[in-house]
C-alpha cells in the first residue's frame, strides 16, 4: 500500500507542476492588459507603464512565474491588482463559503443517491425501479440554475422559509450558516444525486450478474442478503469515481449557483476577477481548484486500493 501511495503522490506532484505552467502562461497570454483596463482608454502611456511597474507586470514572465510558484509554496498567492489586498485572504474568506457548500451538497447527493440506487437495483424491472429511473432522468435533464430559481420562488418568495440570497456568515452561528446554504446545496445536490443513483444501480446490477454472486445465492443467501454482503462493496469503485468527480465539480463549478444566490464564494470571485482582468487572482484561484481536483483524485485512488486490494498489485 505504501508503494502504491508513493507512486500516486509522485503523479500528483508532477500533475500540479504541469498544471501551474499551463494556468500561468495561458492566462498571461490572454488579450488585455490589466494596467490599461484599470486606468481606462484615456490613460497616458507613461501612466500605464508606471502602474505596470507598480504591479510587477514589467518583469519577464518566467521570473513572475517562479515568484508566483515560490510564493504559493509558502502560502503567499500575491496581491490583487484591483483590490490591493492579499489574494490569500480573499481566497480564504470565500473558501469558507464554497467548501462547506460543496461538502453539504455532496452529503445531500450521497444520502439521496445511495438508497435510491440500491432500491432500484434490488427491484430491477419492477415499478419501484422504473419510478427511480424516471426521477433520475428528470433530475439529469433539469438545468441546475433553473431548479435554483424555482427553489427561490417557492421556498424564499412564496413560503419565506429561507432567504432569497446572500450568506449570513458563520459568526452568527453554525446553523444560521447552514440555513443560508441549504437552498444552494439542494440546487447543486439533486442533479448530482440523479447521476450517482444511476451509476450505483448500474454498478450493482453488473456485480449481481457475476459468477461469485450466483455462488453466494446457491449457498442459500437471498438476493437482498447477497446484495448487502457482497455486491455493495464490489460496486463501490465506479461510485467512488463519480463521488470524487462530483466533489471537484461542486467546489469548482458552482459559479452559476453562486450567482443565482449571490454567495461570496470562489466561483463568484473568479467571475469578478476575470471581468476586472485581475490576473493574479484568476491564476491563484484556478490553481487552488486544480489542486483540489487532483488531490481528490489522489484520495479516490487510495480509496480504490482500500476497496479492491488487487489494484495495489498491478502497480
Amino acid at each position: 500500500m505504501l508503494r502504491y501511495s508513493l507512486k500516486r503522490l509522485i503523479s500528483l506532484i508532477l500533475s500540479l507542476a504541469v498544471a501551474s505552467l499551463v494556468i500561468f502562461f495561458v492566462i498571461e497570454i490572454a488579450p488585455g492588459d490589466p494596467a490599461s483596463f484599470m486606468l481606462g482608454i484615456n490613460a497616458q502611456p507613461d501612466t500605464i507603464e508606471a502602474l505596470r511597474s507598480e504591479l510587477g507586470l514589467d518583469v519577464p514572465k518566467i521570473e513572475r512565474y517562479l515568484d508566483w510558484v515560490g510564493g504559493m509554496l509558502h502560502g503567499d498567492f500575491g496581491t490583487s491588482y484591483t483590490y490591493r489586498t492579499p489574494v490569500t485572504k480573499m481566497v480564504t474568506d470565500r473558501l469558507w463559503v464554497s467548501l462547506p457548500l460543496a461538502l453539504y451538497a455532496l452529503a445531500l447527493s450521497t444520502l439521496i443517491a445511495f438508497p435510491a440506487g440500491i432500491y432500484a437495483a434490488a427491484r430491477r424491472g419492477k415499478p419501484g425501479d422504473m419510478a427511480v429511473m424516471g426521477a433520475t432522468q428528470l433530475g439529469v435533464a433539469i438545468p441546475n440554475f433553473w431548479f435554483a430559481m424555482m427553489l427561490v420562488l417557492i421556498f424564499a418568495i412564496n413560503l419565506r422559509w429561507f432567504g432569497a440570497g446572500g450568506f449570513a456568515g458563520w459568526n452568527k452561528g453554525f446553523w444560521t450558516g447552514i440555513h443560508s446554504l441549504t437552498l444552494p446545496a439542494i440546487a447543486l445536490a439533486l442533479p448530482q444525486a440523479a447521476i450517482l443513483a444511476r451509476v450505483m444501480r448500474s454498478a450493482l446490477l453488473d456485480i449481481l450478474g457475476e459468477d461469485f454472486m450466483r455462488t453466494a445465492r446457491a449457498k442459500g443467501l437471498s438476493r437482498r442478503q447477497a446484495l448487502w454482503r457482497h455486491a455493495l462493496r464490489n460496486a463501490m469503485i465506479p461510485v467512488l469515481t463519480i463521488i470524487g468527480l462530483q466533489f471537484s465539480f461542486l467546489l469548482a463549478g458552482a459559479i452559476i449557483i453562486e450567482q443565482v444566490f449571490y454567495l461570496p464564494g470562489l466561483g463568484r470571485l473568479v467571475f469578478q476577477a476575470i471581468t476586472a482582468r485581475d490576473l493574479i487572482v484568476v491564476e491563484s484561484v484556478v490553481m487552488l481548484l486544480v489542486f483540489a481536483v487532483i488531490t481528490v483524485n489522489f484520495l479516490v485512488d487510495l480509496a480504490y486500493a482500500a476497496v479492491d486490494p488487487r489494484l495495489r498489485q498491478r502497480t
